[in-house]
């Protein structure tokens, strides 16, 4: 959606440069057509200085009566203290929630917390992104349904929640860009698409996961 390039963060008139930069580089990213993302509210209490979007992969509808479907949806925010946080080990740090509903037989998996989490980081390194002290979770819940719901099949949920600080390039450049590429990138995978066309930029060996029916109707 254009609208994600059409403005800046809560005072961004009085940010500092590098930050104001670091949102300009998000804002001229080259994503997926199949990611939708708009602005969303900054958080005010963990950074001087944020930004933050919400994206969702949307399967368009094909025939007449059809719903456009969410695969996958996320939010990505950026922090920014000009003084630094140790925990950090920088003056930036990117944080992101990305989620999406599994076929039950794939969230049983006893190995898919830590697949799941090699998503995040293959993604990443298939884009060339340099960046420091990874954190984050894997969070998967299943859903049975009774009474009036219980014609619905059963769900499982996956949650990633993580969070990286963006490492300066040559030249001491921060290329927010190809971070934001690279966190589509994920989304898209979460939500079981093929690997991105060659002109949509590098993807490494990500394997996507299968089509899966728990899409939401938008």
């Amino acid at each position: 959606m254009a609208a994600a390039h059409e403005h800046l963060a809560d005072s961004a008139d009085e940010a500092p440069i590098p930050f104001r930069q670091a949102v300009e580089a998000l804002r001229a990213a080259r994503l997926r057509p199949e990611v939708e993302i708009d602005p969303a509210p900054a958080p005010k209490r963990l950074a001087p200085y944020a930004y933050a979007l919400e994206a969702a992969v949307v399967e368009r509808a094909t025939a007449p009566g059809e719903e456009d479907r969410d695969l996958a949806d996320g939010r990505l925010v950026l922090l920014h203290n000009p003084a630094g946080e140790d925990a950090w080990h920088g003056t930036f740090r990117l944080v992101t929630l990305v989620r999406a509903e599994l076929e039950p037989e794939m969230g049983a998996d006893p190995l898919l917390p830590e697949v799941s989490w090699s998503w995040l980081t293959g993604a990443l390194e298939a884009r060339g992104v340099r960046y420091g002290a990874p954190s984050g979770t894997v969070t998967r819940a299943g859903s049975h349904y009774f009474g009036g719901l219980a014609a619905r099949e059963p769900a499982t949920q996956i949650e990633i929640r993580a969070s990286w600080t963006p490492a300066e390039g040559p030249g001491g450049a921060l290329d927010l860009g190809v971070h934001l590429a690279a966190w589509c990138d994920l989304l898209a995978q979460v939500a079981g698409l093929p690997p991105a066309a060659p002109d949509a930029g590098p993807r490494g060996g990500v394997v996507p996961l299968p089509q899966r029916r728990g899409a939401h109707p938008r």
